[in-house]
Formats: structure tokens, sequence, C-alpha cells
């Protein structure tokens, strides 16, 4: 089964981007999104960015993901 995850975009690089998940760092593929920017919150699947994200869906899936991980 495979899962999208959230990240933060840390640099971007034409349509490539560097990307941190829970400070991992990985290289995606940002040509999907639409006028991708440099602190935006993406959801990213299979090495692609697939959606933004605003702050509150992130804080909100952090909490979630904090709350399951320490159960």
């Amino acid at each position: 089964m495979c899962l999208a995850v959230p990240a933060r975009i840390v640099e971007l690089n034409g349509t490539t981007a560097t990307i941190s998940i829970e400070g991992a760092l990985r290289e995606v593929d940002v040509s999907l999104i639409e006028e991708p920017r440099l602190g935006d919150y993406v959801l990213v699947h299979a090495g692609f960015a697939i959606q933004k994200w605003d702050e509150s869906d992130y804080q909100e899936w952090k909490e979630i993901h904090d709350s399951v991980s320490h159960a």
C-alpha cells in the first residue's frame, strides 16, 4: 500500500524541489502543482507533489499523526 505524505518545500529548482518530511530531505517533481513556492506545504506521492496544503491542513495532519504514533 502506498500513502501520500505532507512535506514542506525547502528549495526549488525549476520543476523539481527539495522537500522536508519531518526533517528528512527528498527530491520530488513539482510540475503537477500550480506555482510552487518556497515554504509551501504539499502532499507527496511516488516522487510527485500532487496537491498544495495550507498550514492549517498540515497542522491538523500533524496533530493526528502525533497522537496515533504515540499511542
